[in-house]
């Protein structure tokens, strides 16, 4: 959607979620010599400034990164994706999916990312250099491509769900491009609001009964009195080894948050 604009919401409790484990699946996923691809439907500008008005407005980095950045030790890859994009832009940037992504692939590693948004998609050029960056629909590229060159990969669906449809469509997006590409770690991020208008989405990923996923939930007071979102789920076909353990002690950490 066009309207949507990240930076009010980068580095939020929901992103610390999402980024992290995206951050251990590359990470262990680099570790074999092959050559990976790596696709994003709903890419964003890329990098974020925490100390912009966008961020201190609405306050959810504050009561994301901003907490939650003690837990991870300096050499977990989240850390490490964080400290470059401050090592490059600065103490208050904030690396979006496509840079943690950048940061932790190596150079032979094909990244191909879809941002319909004119104004982020030039910023997402310029942040990630060398990446193939495509300005349109997102599923509808991701079920183009697939499988991949090379077969071996990821792929990131990160909708804002500002559209309300998406919360039906994405599960039968899963559906198909599991269907397509079987080899690859798809990755689905999705809200856990107050509303409850989620519920649609959890119930098509339930039905899908597809063999080996990773589905992570974690819950979190709302950034602001009033603000709808209360939690952040995660659904991982082909969980890379290492990833089901890595979101259980995230969960444990988010559930410290409630004691």
């Amino acid at each position: 959607m066009l309207s949507y604009q990240h930076a009010y919401h980068a580095g939020n409790a929901a992103d610390v979620h999402k980024h992290a484990l995206l951050a251990a699946a590359l990470d262990y996923l680099v570790r074999k010599p092959k050559q990976l691809s790596y696709i994003e439907t709903h890419a964003g500008r890329a990098i974020y400034d925490l100390s912009g008005a966008e961020s201190i407005k609405t306050g959810e980095a504050a009561a994301g990164i901003e907490r939650m950045e003690r837990w991870f030790a300096p050499d977990h890859p989240y850390a490490r994706a964080l400290q470059a994009a401050r090592d490059e832009a600065g103490p208050n940037a904030y690396p979006g999916s496509p840079l943690i992504a950048s940061t932790l692939l190596r150079q032979d590693d094909m990244i191909t990312l879809a941002e319909l948004h004119p104004g982020e998609r030039a910023a997402l050029e310029q942040a990630v250099l060398g990446a193939y960056v495509r300005g349109e629909d997102g599923p509808t590229m991701a079920v183009a491509m697939v499988p991949p060159t090379p077969r071996r990969g990821l792929m990131l669906i990160d909708p804002s769900y500002e559209i309300k449809t998406e919360f039906t469509a994405m599960p039968r997006l899963v559906a198909k491009i599991r269907k397509r590409w079987g080899v690859g770690v798809v990755m689905l991020w999705y809200p856990i609001l107050a509303s409850g208008a989620h519920a649609p989405l959890v119930d098509g990923l339930r039905d899908l009964e597809i063999d080996g996923v990773l589905h992570s939930q974690v819950h979190f007071p709302p950034a602001k009195p009033g603000h709808g979102m209360i939690g952040s789920g995660l659904y991982v076909v082909n969980p890379p080894w290492g990833l089901e353990e890595a979101a259980t002690e995230l969960a444990a950490r988010f559930e410290s948050l409630g004691r």
